[in-house]
């Protein structure tokens, strides 16, 4: 008989739910099912993966709940998965093609269904060329290296912006998007892909989902497939920005019902034995394993190989929604490195982000102090790998959770806080109001209104003036109602922030505090320690970290170094 598939995804609870794997240097999340049919999924890459995280993770539940054998992988040099062959199309098609194997030779499928979201539906397709695939599921793929690239250069314009409002400089011979590089020979490697190119059908059955390019379809049929197509409405709500991503609900259906379609069950003794093996991700001088810890949160935790005794441990908190590897994989590759130099780290996912469950509720965990429990539950989990102090790292809503967890929690011994929005969230405001403000304040107008360019389009009614006045107005009274907000509510437990600092510095407690030039948050800096940027070091014991050129998620391999040079000095104070 067939398996069931009615069950909706989104609230099916499979029995043999996704848990982490490792092989080959490939990091992925694996249901050995109930089934003779393996799914692998291959994710699209860079910000837009970034972007569609948690919903694809949602559609890999999905799969697994109807009793499919699932694998979902990062690619080398992405997510979680070791580095080497990073930044190479043909290291990635190895990837897809050694999950296929994987599931082959260890779970024992019998038939092979790929399903690939934008650039990972070019390599599946790829890779099934010279692979046995039963079926092909191809979510708006790109037809051609060329069209991928010419899309990503589109939106380097438009991602990552600097706090004026400009275009994020690009680095010589690499394109940025969204704090993921892609240097000359990845380019080079992408410009030859050429789908229609292809001399057989790379399935007998191909669903294409989403606007037709390149003309895949016609050619497909023509080398013997069976091809079906149909829209893909919400593409644009899944890739477009992390912090809005939208599960496609009607694309992912039908995926997840095609997926299943005639699948023939196997014997459950045989699926309910199946052991994962262990084949631990590592590098030079480094090794990683998977954690649950607290509620079923999700982590990963980075060893070195030799850690001197007396060295802190670090604590990583996402940025907004940005899965635990950070925006442009930096948090992976920041911890790595630390490793090397003999720190353990731990980066990990608050509830509601990345592969930990979602808050009750469906909540966003964003400036809510409910959060501190989950890092709570992260310094308990630490606690039972070695004792020491910890150093807490944050961006953004993480920095602000970073801060408050700091004031709170005397087993943090400092924490490195980045574009801080705030210190104390007031209540009265809506998060996502203040997130999706598209208006910039009133010197950025200034300054690109000293532009020549800006100019022709405030000739040519391109610029609209009225509302951009509005927008000033609305910001200079929003400034004087939070000013006299703060006077009027309750202050925090603790005190003002600099009362809050100086107790910290009594602790022993060390604070860095690191700024894209021009960040919005500097409101906040100044309206807790003074404008001053000598009376703000007397308070913070150190000076601020400005750094030029750089946007908010600090994207140029430059800023990253730059505070990676803080987070070492910071580390050297504790330890």
């Amino acid at each position: 008989m067939a398996i069931e598939t009615s069950q909706p995804y989104g609230d099916a609870a499979s029995t043999l739910p996704l848990s982490p794997v490792s092989f080959d240097g490939l990091f992925g999340w694996f249901s050995p099912g109930l089934s003779r049919r393996g799914i692998v999924l291959c994710g699209t890459h860079g910000y837009e993966q970034l972007s569609a995280h948690r919903p694809w993770r949602g559609l890999a539940e999905g799969i697994a709940a109807t009793g499919c054998v699932t694998l979902s992988i990062d690619y080398p040099g992405t997510g979680d998965s070791g580095d080497a062959g990073a930044d190479s199309v043909e290291a990635w098609l190895g990837a897809v093609r050694r999950a296929i194997r994987y599931l082959r030779e260890v779970a024992g499928v019998e038939e092979i269904v790929l399903v690939g979201l934008r650039l990972g539906g070019t390599l599946a397709a790829l890779a099934a060329e010279g692979e046995r695939v039963d079926r092909l599921i191809l979510l708006a793929p790109f037809a051609t290296g060329r069209a991928y690239l010419r899309e990503m250069k589109m939106q380097s314009r438009t991602i990552g912006r600097l706090p004026d409002g400009s275009p994020l400089p690009q680095e010589e011979g690499c394109l940025t998007v969204g704090g993921f590089h892609i240097g000359p020979a990845l380019a080079a490697e992408l410009s030859v892909i050429d789908l229609a190119k292809a001399e057989r059908a790379p399935a007998p059955d191909i669903l294409l989902v989403g606007a037709e390019a390149g003309g895949l379809g016609p050619r497909y049929a023509a080398l013997g497939a069976r091809v079906t197509t149909r829209p893909f409405p919400g593409l644009a709500a899944l890739v477009a920005n992390p912090l809005y991503a939208e599960t496609p609900d009607e694309a992912f259906s039908a995926v997840i019902a095609l997926v299943a379609e005639g699948a023939q069950p196997r014997p459950i003794p045989a699926a309910a034995r199946m052991l994962l093996p262990v084949d631990p991700i590592q590098g030079e001088r480094w090794r990683e394993e998977p954690s649950r810890f607290g509620p079923t949160l999700f982590g990963i935790l980075c060893h070195p190989c030799e850690m001197a005794p007396a060295r802190p441990m670090l604590l990583f908190v996402n940025a907004g929604t940005n899965v635990h590897s950070g925006w442009g994989r930096q948090t992976t590759t920041l911890a790595r490195y630390l490793a090397v130099q003999g720190y353990l780290s731990l980066r990990m996912d608050l509830r509601g982000i990345g592969d930990s469950p979602a808050r009750p509720g469906g909540a966003s965990p964003l400036y809510s102090l409910d959060a501190l429990d989950d890092l709570r539950a992260a310094l308990d989990h630490l606690d039972t790998v070695r004792s020491g102090p910890v150093v807490i790292v944050g961006s953004c809503s993480g920095a602000y959770l970073a801060f408050q967890a700091l004031c709170r929690e005397d087993r943090l011994r400092g924490a490195m806080l980045v574009n801080p929005y705030c210190f104390d969230w007031n209540p009265a405001d809506d998060v996502d109001r203040v997130i999706r403000n598209v208006f910039r304040n009133a010197s950025t107008y200034a300054g690109l209104l000293k532009q020549g360019a800006a100019w022709r389009r405030l000739a040519r009614g391109e610029i609209r003036v009225g509302a951009i006045a509005r927008a000033i107005a609305r910001a200079a009274i929003g400034r004087v109602g939070k000013r006299l907000a703060i006077l009027l509510r309750p202050r925090p437990a603790g005190g003002t922030v600099a009362q809050r600092i100086a107790a910290l510095r009594r602790r022993g407690a060390h604070l860095e505090l690191v700024y894209s030039a021009g960040d919005r948050g500097f409101a906040a800096l100044h309206d807790a320690l003074g404008r001053s940027p000598e009376r703000i070091a007397r308070r913070l014991g150190g000076p601020v970290t400005i750094i030029d050129g750089a946007d908010h998620d600090l994207s140029p391999v430059a800023a990253q170094a730059r505070m990676t040079e803080v987070l070492k000095r910071l580390l050297a104070q504790v330890g």
